[in-house]
């Protein structure tokens, strides 16, 4: 087992890594930027590096700066939580061979997921079903007319390199192709600098469905259920819950055991979350997360698990804690991210925390890295704490949710707490019959 873990991040991930390391007799290793020198994650680590000023270019995305504070703190291996360097490949090759351990899958799988069309190829390839598209990318505009033609408008057209929705346009039908390929390729090349795009069918009223799964390295794999992430804004993700209130254990048992057995056969090692939309009963693969998720929290509550502890296991060279039939869900999970932002407008509100107070009580938690006194900085992410709440059902984790919301106090800065209290009161909320597209039409709604 490792002796010294180095965090290459910040806020609520990183004090969330040092809670599973403090409860293994694991040292921890903080790095920070000059913005984050009062920063919980650093308070509570063993040591601490700064590795830079505020940018996170600068910073938290500087591999050398990072590889440099391991050398100087000794610590043996790298965890990487989410965002930043946690699915880049370069980042995890380099760390191996500097001979450390990075704390999730390989250079090779996180290389093949982070191309969408790859990753669409292996996944079709390894017997998962796939939205029906172009058969990889699409270079010009006359091979993006045939394909709409081919599998039928509406259609989207993806950034190959993308993510958070950027480089994504809609189709409708054959008039709109133009603009729409144009402006993704644009788009795509500006945001990532590959304007590389291929196009998808564009389903009209799907749910986000994601299932997460768990690697040896050595040929097993497990699945524990899935989560549904459909109240989204702008391609982000809101609000998540688990189980999905639309996906039977028959479904569950199917669509997870397919997943399970890909990574599998691949040798994926650690934490995976496999994407999907789901309209109609069918599972349509959009992409493969090759790290812990920011919503991991309600998979743990519902199956007991402690997700982190488990990617630090298996990258020891540990087996897996547990087999396929032990995990068993039980109860209903909801978290919501609480972001400093003002509404309507979600318009950053950065600043000072004059007072904060979490929410408690049977089945609460409260993962955040706030506290009266601290600033936030304006140069991350606006991510403040994430609510989650279990309960025997749905409609206990409901009202659970509801009472810890009236809990919670932050004070000093903007929050979008008030938006999850009225979200409770909507019916489509209390009845769980919700699409991609409900959230945003809401907001439109409210005015």
């Amino acid at each position: 087992m490792f002796e010294k873990i180095l965090i290459a991040n910040r806020g609520e991930i990183a004090l969330r890594i040092q809670r599973a390391c403090r409860e293994m007799g694991i040292k921890t290793v903080a790095v920070h930027s000059t913005a984050d020198s009062d920063a919980m994650h650093v308070r509570m680590a063993d040591e601490s590096v700064c590795i830079g000023p505020p940018s996170s270019t600068d910073s938290y995305l500087s591999i050398p700066s990072i590889i440099s504070a391991c050398e100087i703190s000794g610590a043996d291996a790298i965890h990487p939580g989410y965002g930043f360097l946690s699915e880049n490949a370069n980042f995890s090759q380099i760390i191996e061979d500097h001979g450390l351990t990075f704390i999730g899958p390989s250079a090779e799988h996180i290389n093949v997921m982070g191309d969408k069309i790859a990753a669409k190829e292996t996944m079709k390839a390894l017997g998962v079903p796939c939205v029906p598209g172009s058969d990889g990318g699409v270079t010009d505009l006359a091979e993006a007319r045939r394909v709409g033609e081919e599998i039928g408008y509406p259609v989207i057209v993806k950034a190959a390199a993308g993510g958070g929705g950027r480089g994504m346009k809609v189709a409708r039908d054959a008039s709109e192709m133009d603009v729409a390929f144009q402006s993704a390729r644009s788009e795509a090349k500006a945001a990532f600098g590959d304007d590389a795009v291929y196009i998808e069918k564009y389903l009209e009223k799907p749910r986000h469905i994601e299932v997460q799964v768990f690697g040896d390295g050595k040929g097993k794999a497990v699945h524990l259920g899935e989560r549904d992430c459909s109240l989204q804004r702008r391609h982000q993700k809101v609000f998540e819950e688990a189980p999905s209130p639309v996906i039977d254990a028959e479904t569950r048992a199917r669509i997870g055991k397919t997943c399970a057995d890909a990574v599998a056969r691949i040798n994926y090692i650690g934490a995976g979350t496999i994407e999907f939309l789901f309209e109609n009963g069918e599972f349509y693969f959009i992409e493969m997360n090759t790290r812990l998720q920011v919503e991991h929290p309600v998979t743990e509550a519902i199956f007991g698990v402690d997700l982190v502890r488990e990617q630090i296991r298996v990258a020891a060279g540990l087996p897996l804690s547990w087999t396929q039939d032990e995990l068993v869900p039980q109860g209903h999970a909801i978290e919501c991210r609480i972001n400093a932002e003002a509404l309507p407008s979600f318009r950053p509100s950065p600043g000072k925390v004059t007072m904060f107070h979490a929410p408690g009580g049977l089945g609460v938690r409260m993962d955040s890295a706030i506290y009266a006194g601290y600033s936030i900085p304006p140069y991350y992410d606006s991510l403040i704490g994430k609510l989650i709440v279990h309960g025997r059902d749905r409609q206990e984790a409901l009202a659970r949710l509801s009472r810890a919301l009236d809990e919670v106090v932050v004070e000093g800065v903007d929050t979008t707490l008030p938006l999850f209290a009225a979200l409770l009161e909507a019916e489509a909320v209390q009845t769980g019959n919700y699409t991609i597209h409900w959230l945003e039409n809401w907001l439109d709604s409210q005015g």
